[in-house]
């Protein structure tokens, strides 16, 4: 294992191995791809800890299937690690808002509810390790309150890891997060014209 120094040692009152078993919040944003496959990854890392993973994919509709998906809840149901719950939030494309039949929720309405679901999981500490996937687009558009995420958050009991994906993270959700990773794009396909594959987007 790597043995970095800190560049600055807190004076928090914690002993060194209290600071490091510390519960994370993290946020994975940019426009570059890589965001959600980083934190599936890192979930496959809580599986292998017996950690169990509660996964809310927001904004992405529950036709589509991803090979994450496939993959952890096969790795859950072997019972060698964590338990994996997977949670589909709310539907469409974060980049195609499509439009909503007469008398069914909203895609607002559905990824609060998703949210509302997520606090009731971290008040009864149900998973050790969350992954609230797009979840940065809902704080961007306004449909979810970011001050309130950071409180919620702030104040989740327990040791429960969190990571947060999806492009233009708030501010105040950055600040707040205690590991933050911008993922730039230098190229991709789509620049030239080709679209999403088997085995490399789903």
């Amino acid at each position: 294992m790597p043995q970095g120094q800190p560049t600055v040692v807190p004076d928090d009152g914690l002993t060194t191995r209290q600071r490091r078993n510390r519960a994370l919040v993290m946020v994975h944003t940019g426009v570059g791809k890589g965001k959600s496959t980083a934190a599936f990854g890192m979930a496959l890392r809580a599986w292998n800890q017996g950690w169990p993973i509660g996964v809310f994919q927001f904004v992405k509709s529950a036709k589509w299937k991803v090979g994450e998906e496939n993959a952890l809840k096969a790795l859950g149901e072997t019972g060698k690690g964590g338990t994996v719950t997977w949670n589909k939030m709310g539907e469409g494309w974060s980049w195609i808002q499509r439009e909503v039949a007469e008398g069914e929720q909203s895609h607002e309405e559905k990824a609060r509810e998703g949210w509302e679901q997520v606090k009731r999981d971290l008040a009864e500490e149900k998973y050790k390790f969350y992954v609230l996937d797009e979840f940065a687009y809902l704080l961007h558009w306004g449909w979810i309150d970011t001050a309130e995420v950071v409180e919620v958050l702030r104040d989740r009991p327990g040791h429960q890891h969190v990571v947060i994906t999806g492009r233009n993270a708030p501010q105040e959700l950055v600040d707040f997060a205690d590991l933050v990773t911008d993922m730039s794009k230098v190229k991709h396909p789509m620049d030239a014209g080709q679209k999403g594959q088997r085995g490399i987007e789903w």
